[in-house]
């Protein structure tokens, strides 16, 4: 059964900023800038020649691709908040218009720096180990023929040619496809036209033409344009490629046929209007007016830059085998709570559960030998009766979803909360909403206007004692692939109040009960914000009775207005305040009599640091919470998140610990600074590099007894 549900939830009235006191109206950054900033600290890594060549090919990589996100959301709403005549200021004090131009000269600033970034240090270096990215008059002549048999038969078979004239108008140029601008001349008449030709997407950015030798697929076609125009001249060709708002608004009004809505919302995204042209910077002016002309963007927003244009295409060379150029191969362990009952078989996971609540910390804790092995246990194990799932993405080879169907097909009731909005995924999650429909799972959407995007997996067992719950609660994603990619953490336990708690969300978010009293969980929208509020003033409370008090959080975006004003009052009350934000942070550290016993720090490095983890000292007992919310508006106000405590004392340790690690001086980092700006802190005074935290959590887990401390 497919299902939504809009009914009443619970939300905590919106936060007045002009009613916060004493604190100044400039404490806040703005957060398109702030987040430009955290795509510069990826765009050093790829700059650190102390860093693997490959991984560096592929930080300029996911580089290009956070930017192409950046225009499609971020810019493409400011453009949309103009044109709709908004001109509320945002947070930072900065109207729309302002925030648009200076996000359009920051990325422009970044954007060349990247392609100067290629250019002159990542491909050269690249060519001293064998592997070139060449032009086309740089290949020798052999490798050319070669080339032309392949544009014959794989290349010219898929190409449509499209001419603009007074019978042909201005065709389609789909977001992010790369593109030919070219001009052919009739040699009889002398008259010029226009045509472009789409780069085939399916086709290698870069094509192998030997061994450690690549040309891009648009030289290919360039060369051999004129087999597109027989019998005309091609006198010029350029290269480009458009970026449009790819957003999706699915409005309430369609909440009786969400699914079908969402579909055609996503055939909608194709046709967005463009916010970004990026072309050569070789462009003949002529061509380049008229791409401008018919695409409808502003000079503003056109980006000439030195080709190869989209180095995306760099995640295919940065995957090559060339294990020497890439970060020392690691391979995830199994939990020590978890192998110490492995025997010749995968370790019984209930039987482990009963034992202990169990901290899985990814990806130095193995996802497969873990979670992954959780699901599918409870889905192979004839003693559970039912198992209930959230999914907001996951890979498109799921063993978490072919678990499900298992589960499903066994006679169990399977119920699957599947997130069909989650951005770009949409498309792979209605998918998966129908797969596991068709295999007899109940399938719901959740609460129509919130995402669900909590992390949350629950098994009911019959037990010789009773009916027994177990959960996973996690701040990441059930996704196998990126688990190997992404730092998370997840919480397996057995433990009744926190089982009873996943339960009674779960009844909530496919049922038509009101939200209930949780013990050992804050749910969002209801209870996040506002308990983390009350932690906060509670440390405040904590510091003047002369008591331990300290604050410590760590997630990817801090952001919303309310959070901030109480860690400010926290430091002007004297509390210590650690921040450790991979992204934007809006906060402002450092300010006299506003922030100065506030420290940020950001770490970005071979993993993607995502997990979300807040530490209250507590007066001398600490309490620590992790969970799926970052702290911004989206997550509190429009999204289903759960934190959870965690209650075992050597989960608490090892999380401050990883703190004590993460703050230290002597780990590698960049530290925000009251103006804005991140300095990059990731070299000694000698310029020997710092530690590297992610490497030291690397060998602390391949040695790891329950003992032994991180660091």
């Amino acid at each position: 059964m497919l299902a939504s549900h809009n009914r009443e939830y619970d939300v905590e009235p919106p936060y007045d900023i002009n009613a916060a006191g004493d604190l100044p109206e400039d404490r806040f950054s703005d957060r398109e800038l702030s987040w430009l900033a955290f795509n510069q600290r990826v765009l050093e890594l790829a700059e650190d020649d102390q860093i693997p060549l490959l991984e560096r090919a592929k930080f300029l990589a996911i580089f290009a691709s956070n930017l192409d996100e950046f225009y499609m959301v971020r810019i493409a709403g400011l453009k949309r908040r103009i044109a709709a005549g908004v001109a509320v200021r945002a947070a930072s004090g900065l109207l729309p218009r302002e925030v648009l131009d200076r996000s359009l000269a920051k990325s422009r600033e970044l954007m060349d720096r990247h392609a100067e970034t290629w250019r002159k240090s990542v491909q050269p270096a690249l060519t001293e180990q064998g592997i070139e990215i060449l032009r086309w008059d740089e290949l020798e002549h052999s490798e050319r023929e070669d080339m032309t048999r392949f544009f014959r038969d794989r290349i010219f078979p898929v190409l449509t040619p499209l001419a603009v004239d007074p019978s042909h108008p201005f065709p389609y140029i789909s977001g992010l496809s790369l593109n030919l601008a070219v001009v052919v001349r009739n040699p009889d008449t002398g008259g010029e036209h226009f045509a472009r030709v789409k780069v085939p997407p399916l086709l290698p950015r870069f094509v192998n033409v030997a061994d450690g030798r690549f040309v891009p697929l648009e030289d290919v076609i360039a060369t051999h344009l004129g087999q597109l125009f027989p019998g005309m001249e091609v006198i010029q060709q350029h290269t480009f490629r458009v970026t449009r708002n790819e957003d999706l608004e699915v409005e309430e009004d369609d909440a009786e046929n969400l699914l079908a809505a969402l579909e055609k919302e996503l055939l909608r995204r194709r046709f967005g209007p463009p916010v970004r042209l990026e072309v050569e910077e070789s462009i003949d002016p002529q061509v380049k007016a008229l791409l401008l002309s018919e695409l409808g963007v502003t000079e503003a927003e056109v980006f000439e830059l030195p080709g190869p244009l989209d180095l995306r295409g760099l995640f295919a060379i940065a995957s090559l085998d060339r294990a020497e150029l890439k970060y020392p191969a690691f391979v995830p362990s199994t939990h020590p709570h978890l192998s110490e009952v492995e025997t010749a078989n995968p370790a019984d996971m209930f039987h482990a559960l009963k034992q202990r609540d169990v901290l899985v910390h990814h990806p130095y804790d193995s996802f497969s030998t873990s979670v992954q092995r959780f699901i599918e246990q409870a889905a192979a194990d004839p003693h559970v009766l039912a198992i209930k799932q959230t999914l907001y993405r996951t890979s498109g080879d799921s063993p978490i979803v072919d678990a499900l169907i298992d589960a499903a097909e066994a006679g169990k009731q399977v119920l699957v909360l599947v997130e069909i909005q989650a951005r770009f995924d949409e498309q792979a999650n209605i998918k998966w909403a129908r797969q596991l429909e068709h295999a007899g799972c109940h399938v719901v959407y959740g609460v129509i206007g919130l995402k669900t995007h909590c992390k949350l997996s629950m098994v009911v067992r019959d037990e010789p004692d009773g009916l027994r719950r177990y959960a996973h609660i996690g701040t990441g994603n059930y996704h196998p692939k990126t688990a190997r990619l992404y730092e998370d953490l997840g919480l397996l336990t057995s433990d009744k109040v926190v089982t009873e708690d996943v339960a009674l969300l779960f009844n909530h978010l496919s049922g038509f009960g009101r939200s209930a009293g949780y013990r050992r969980i804050l749910v969002a929208p209801q209870s996040v914000r506002r308990g983390l509020v009350e932690r906060i003033d509670r440390e405040i409370q904590h510091h003047h009775a002369g008591r331990p008090a300290r604050i410590r959080i760590k997630v990817n975006s801090l952001v919303d207005e309310a959070l901030c004003d109480a860690l400010y009052r926290a430091s002007q009350a004297g509390v210590p305040v650690d921040l450790w934000i991979r992204g934007i942070c809006t906060l402002r550290p450092g300010v006299p009599g506003l922030s100065e016993n506030i420290q940020v720090r950001s770490i970005l490095g071979r993993f993607l640091e995502h997990s979300r983890v807040f530490l209250f000292e507590n007066g001398g007992e600490p309490e620590v919470w992790i969970g799926s919310a970052d702290l911004m508006h989206r997550n509190l106000d429009r999204r289903v998140e759960v934190l959870v405590q965690l209650k075992e004392p050597d989960h608490v340790t090892e999380l401050g610990e990883m703190f004590d690690l993460a703050m230290d001086d002597g780990t590698g980092s960049w530290w925000l600074q009251p103006d804005d700006s991140w300095q990059p802190r990731l070299n000694g005074a000698d310029g020997t590099p710092l530690r590297d935290l992610q490497e030291r959590l690397i060998a602390t887990r391949g040695r790891r007894r329950t003992s032994d401390p991180i660091s």
